[in-house]
């Protein structure tokens, strides 16, 4: 990219430098943030998926025991209502699990079995599990999405316009300087020249 080699880039640049060195910090902790964020919440997500395959695996084993396995259908529960709300972790907007209602299909009480509503209630319970884990992973994704666009401002500023800032203070500061020295050699040298003549019209 060319420059202008003048004083007003000069100052320019360096209120650019300024700006660049203000705003990383920033971005810096952003992307901590983001990355603390998102390991936290997988860590949490991978807990509720372990609880809810412990409590499926517990479940199938607890109705093997009453040898009517075929007796209960899973389509007896159904989910009418995931509630949800908005939370906001590092200016991103994410979706915060609060619970789920669940209907239940009715079914005739006299011929089927007994723990039939304690089944209903288990699979609730492992439906809630997932429900909340998918939730979380939305969560991540949106965090993973944000963490992209940070670290891609990060190394922005890193790597191209605070490196780009300097050299062009640099380039223009070295220009300058010299321009400088030029205009001072020219002035003793003018000095010189009008000091011959005078003399020489004095002679």
């Amino acid at each position: 990219m060319s420059i202008k080699l003048t004083k007003n880039e000069l100052k320019s640049q360096k209120d650019s430098l300024k700006r660049f060195l203000r705003y990383l910090p920033t971005l810096q902790l952003k992307k901590q943030q983001l990355q603390t964020e998102i390991r936290t919440i997988e860590v949490r997500a991978s807990q509720l998926r372990t609880e809810r395959d412990s409590l499926n695996k517990a479940f199938n084993v607890w109705i093997a025991v009453f040898g009517e396995v075929d007796a209960f259908d899973p389509d007896t529960v159904q989910i009418r209502e995931i509630r949800r709300s908005t939370g906001n972790i590092a200016g991103v907007s994410i979706p915060i699990y609060e619970t789920t209602e669940f209907t239940h299909a009715d079914y005739d009480l006299y011929r089927k079995p007994l723990w039939l509503d304690t089944a209903a209630e288990k699979i609730e319970q492992v439906l809630a599990l997932d429900l909340e884990a998918r939730i979380l992973d939305e969560q991540v994704r949106l965090l993973q999405t944000e963490l992209r666009i940070t670290t891609q401002r990060v190394n922005l500023f890193e790597k191209v316009k605070i490196p780009e800032a300097q050299n062009n203070i640099k380039k223009i500061s070295v220009y300058l300087g010299d321009q400088q020295v030029a205009a001072v050699v020219r002035g003793k040298i003018s000095k010189k020249n009008l000091e011959r003549v005078v003399q020489e019209d004095r002679e």
